[in-house]
């Protein structure tokens, strides 16, 4: 939001934003104050009942991002916070439909846990600083149920690897961002702290734009 990779606050007044993978929908809440019309998305009903609770002024929708219930050309920009793309075995076919939805010299904007995390345990100390795994394996972590149902699903694609899918989704990349550790943040939270995120990218937000 400080980063302001949609645009600034000022010009985001009365511009229709589709969220992708919105859980709560604390993107689009953000952009609903700043005088946008968001619609937040997501295939699970279950977060956007968290989202009804919290309370809305904008239109919920549960959907899958691969198959967007949207007509061509619907939106002026669209958003997702670690949401949907790291979750999708195909990403390119979300990309083709974000394309779709959005209006000529629309702009997307995602951000991923940072790929070369799981090259790294994910523990916030010391042990959290040495390589443990292959940059490059992208087997999925998944994780099951007793019945041995999958129950979580993340898919692993290198940086290259979001960027081929970027340009076949027919965008076209006007930056890659990694934000640097603020100094501010003294806390650890999960696997990460001030010692490991000084030093390792926690994120990676692809800015894209459409033709």
């Amino acid at each position: 939001m400080e980063a302001e990779l949609l645009g600034p606050p000022e010009d985001l007044k009365g511009k229709d934003v589709l969220e992708i993978g919105a859980g709560a929908a604390q993107c689009a809440r953000w952009l609903a104050a700043q005088g946008a019309r968001p619609v937040a998305l997501d295939i699970s009903h279950r977060q956007l009942q968290h989202a009804l609770r919290i309370g809305t002024s904008f239109p919920l929708v549960c959907a899958d991002a691969g198959v967007l219930p949207f007509a061509d050309g619907s939106f002026d920009l669209a958003c997702s916070a670690y949401g949907a793309l790291p979750f999708v075995a195909e990403p390119v076919l979300v990309l083709k439909e974000v394309r779709r939805v959005l209006r000529p010299g629309g702009r997307f904007v995602f951000s991923v846990t940072h790929p070369i995390r799981w090259a790294f345990p994910d523990e916030p100390g010391p042990e959290g600083l040495s390589v443990s795994a292959s940059y490059f394996d992208r087997t999925p972590y998944v994780e099951q149920d007793e019945e041995g149902r999958a129950v979580y699903v993340e898919h692993h694609r290198t940086i290259g690897d979001r960027v081929r899918d970027v340009v076949a989704g027919g965008f076209r990349l006007v930056d890659l961002v990694e934000p640097e550790w603020p100094v501010w943040n003294t806390s650890e939270w999960g696997g990460w702290s001030p010692l490991r995120g000084n030093l390792i990218p926690g994120t990676a937000i692809f800015v894209c734009e459409r033709d």
